[in-house]
């Protein structure tokens, strides 16, 4: 009796703690680097001449890490390939690489650095969460011994992975990722076997951690979110941006609204090969974001994120994506029908030919409808609404509905898809919505420059319209509804491109 009365007590005292400690709101950081880069991946390195790089990068990170922590920040995220860059061959990254031990283990690097042979990215990674009391999340690589008895094991003995580490606020490893989707040119990396579904707990909600391409999958990107209940997405990512529908920021924004958790997403900085768009987005908001292509220098954003956005009252309600498209009945007027390739898929689009309309185009199972007005139609520019329902083959292989209201390139239809980074023409009104056959939608805006449109001019509404609320006029590069059906995935998405013919 006393046993179990004093276990009551103890649990009730873990209890208080616990809601002492808990934070309603936390201050977030992410860091977009500008990376140097190895003057050499072709050729391997001694350790010596890549820790030498890493510790370059560490530079830059420690400076951006101890300038949050002064601002108050409670965690960072910095980006994929954040700390030896890219552009390797299994042989050439050895050198960078570390044994990441599980954080079962019960580790603080800074304090005992050996412990696990030698780590001297993991010991210094840690010393800087401890001595500025952050999280600190980065982008390394691991590697792990494997034998003749893993029918699996690659030739050279070992296996490599692209992996995120976590340390807490003491210094302590507290979370390991090993990258499940790989993209295409990560030849120097192995597929895990399995997919992980990685979460650690912190005093400001529950965290899920994956890696870039691992976004379009449903393991672990969805089933972390929906299967583990975390609060908060830490994310650091290597994105090119692939516009009119794949650029960072308008994805990564329209992801964070969908799956209806704090998202904080680190790119790196290389604008040669288009690589910009960082931010920290709320489901109901984003909260702050950065694209640059003008300049070469990294960038630090913070703001302040609620720890459990789904006790909050402005917390979204779920959507119903297809349930206003479903009873709508194609406009009469006649309508060219034309193709158009975005991004190796090809588009079955409509042009818009007046300064106000609607119009429904089709594609397999899939029927999108646009209602619209411009301030003007200008001769000068084009815009198109398109329909896409299929599997998407090149740079991995995934299925695909989207809905889409774009610039053209130019006034010539065959341009409709290509990439475009302004716009004169103004949209007062807009409705896109789509007979979607799945729930996984994410909805995003671009305006001229690729800046995001503010919440206060557009809203999802619970019967699945991407639309405008305000009446303000707005340079719309791209409308779109980005549906991802995974049930029709291949077996294994991220297994690497199907050659272009």
């Amino acid at each position: 009796m006393i046993k179990s009365r004093f276990q009551k007590y103890v649990a009730l005292f873990a209890l208080l703690v616990l809601g002492v400690d808990a934070l309603d709101t936390f201050i977030a950081a992410v860091y977009e680097h500008a990376v140097i880069l190895p003057n050499r991946t072709e050729t391997p390195v001694s350790k010596e001449d890549a820790l030498l790089l890493m510790n370059r990068n560490i530079d830059v990170l420690e400076k951006a890490v101890k300038l949050a922590a002064k601002q108050g920040a409670h965690i960072i995220v910095t980006p994929e390939d954040g700390i030896y860059g890219w552009v390797f061959t299994r042989e050439t990254i050895y050198p960078y690489l570390e044994d990441i031990p599980d954080p079962k283990v019960n580790w603080i690097p800074c304090r005992d650095p050996h412990r696990f042979g030698h780590s001297p990215v993991q010991e210094r990674l840690s010393c800087l969460a401890k001595h500025n009391s952050i999280y600190i999340v980065a982008n390394t690589g691991d590697k792990k011994p494997c034998n003749a008895s893993d029918p699996q094991c690659p030739a050279d003995g070992h296996y490599q992975y692209n992996t995120n580490v976590v340390f807490d606020s003491d210094g302590k490893l507290v979370a390991r990722y090993h990258k499940y989707n790989l993209f295409a040119p990560e030849i120097q990396f192995d597929f895990p076997k399995d997919s992980e579904f990685v979460t650690f707990e912190t005093p400001f909600g529950k965290f899920g951690i994956f890696t870039c391409f691992d976004i379009f999958s449903h393991d672990p990107a969805v089933a972390v979110v929906d299967d583990f209940k975390v609060d908060s997405v830490v994310y650091p990512t290597a994105w090119y941006n692939t516009l009119p529908l794949l650029s960072a920021a308008p994805f990564h924004s329209a992801w964070a609204r969908a799956m209806r958790v704090n998202l904080l997403a680190a790119n790196t900085h290389n604008t040669s090969m288009h690589m910009t768009g960082s931010g920290i987005y709320a489901p109901e908001a984003v909260k702050v974001y950065y694209y640059d292509m003008e300049t070469e220098s990294g960038q630090l954003m913070l703001s302040e994120l609620k720890s459990r956005p789904c006790r909050e009252p402005d917390y979204p309600e779920a959507v119903d994506w297809s349930a206003y498209a479903r009873n709508i009945k194609p406009s009469p007027h006649e309508q060219s029908d034309f193709p158009g390739m975005i991004y190796f898929d090809e588009f079955t689009f409509t042009e818009l030919k007046e300064n106000t309309g609607n119009y429904t185009v089709c594609q397999k199972d899939l029927c999108c409808h646009l209602t619209y007005k411009m301030s003007g139609k200008r001769t000068d520019e084009v815009y198109a609404v398109g329909a896409f329902d299929g599997l998407h083959t090149v740079e991995g292989q995934y299925y695909l509905q989207i809905c889409t209201l774009l610039k053209c390139q130019t006034t010539d239809l065959k341009t409709c898809g290509e990439p475009v980074g302004s716009a004169f023409t103004k949209f007062e009104d807009f409705s896109l919505s789509g007979t979607f056959g799945t729930s996984y939608i994410f909805p995003q805006i671009v305006l001229s420059g690729s800046q995001l449109a503010s919440e206060r001019h557009y809203e999802v509404s619970r019967d699945g319209r991407l639309k405008s609320r305000s009446g303000a006029r707005l340079p719309v590069l791209v409308l779109a509804l980005y549906g991802r059906v995974f049930e029709k995935d291949p077996p294994r998405l991220g297994q690497g491109p199907k050659k272009l013919q």
